[in-house]
């Protein structure tokens, strides 16, 4: 069977681009019969992060729509063949995937095999979920329009990113960066 739809969806932070991508997702299902599952990256470090998760879990609970979660901070490949050609799966977010990749990697993030490695394996992980799905909606954070500071990890987290931004987007049918609560479309046909 082909391979799903890949629909990626970026812009900066509160920008409303996960408040999109759930109305996406949801349209989708309905007009397909899909189930809805969401793959959720985040981990609670903080209070901050935490009532983050929690405001999202509400309101997916809310929304009655029966969203199946995957709490999934760190390897994304253990859960691809988990899905069906008739799942919309909405993945939020890489940026917050990479950190959390980052972070356990003590120090051996310094090295460009591992950095290759890392972009590789997120890349692969990406494409499987897509083969085994209708839809998967990546979510990103636009977050390298920054000036990115004197401080190494910083710079190797901007450069993984800025990659997997490019990769995901050349795979993508799709792609949206959402401003100030407005999707613009960026690539693909017009919805």
């Amino acid at each position: 069977m082909a391979e799903g739809a890949l629909i990626f969806i970026t812009g900066g932070v509160r920008s409303g681009k996960s408040s999109f991508a759930e109305k996406l997702s949801a349209r989708l299902a309905e007009k397909t019969d899909g189930k809805l599952h969401y793959i959720a990256a985040g981990k609670a470090y903080d209070s901050e992060m935490k009532e983050r998760i929690q405001r999202h879990q509400d309101d997916r609970g809310k929304s009655g729509l029966g969203w199946t979660t995957w709490e999934k901070p760190s390897a994304l490949e253990e859960i691809s063949g988990n899905f069906t050609h008739q799942d919309i799966i909405l993945f939020d977010c890489l940026t917050t995937l990479l950190n959390n990749e980052l972070f356990k990697a003590e120090d051996s993030w310094r090295t460009r095999e591992y950095q290759e490695n890392l972009s590789s394996d997120i890349l692969v992980a990406i494409t499987e979920i897509r083969k085994n799905c209708r839809t998967l909606i990546v979510v990103s954070n636009e977050v390298l329009n920054e000036p990115i500071y004197k401080n190494e990890l910083v710079i190797t987290y901007s450069k993984i990113l800025g990659t997997l931004h490019r990769n995901i987007v050349d795979m993508a049918d799709e792609a949206y960066l959402v401003e100030a609560g407005i999707p613009i479309q960026m690539k693909g046909e017009p919805a």
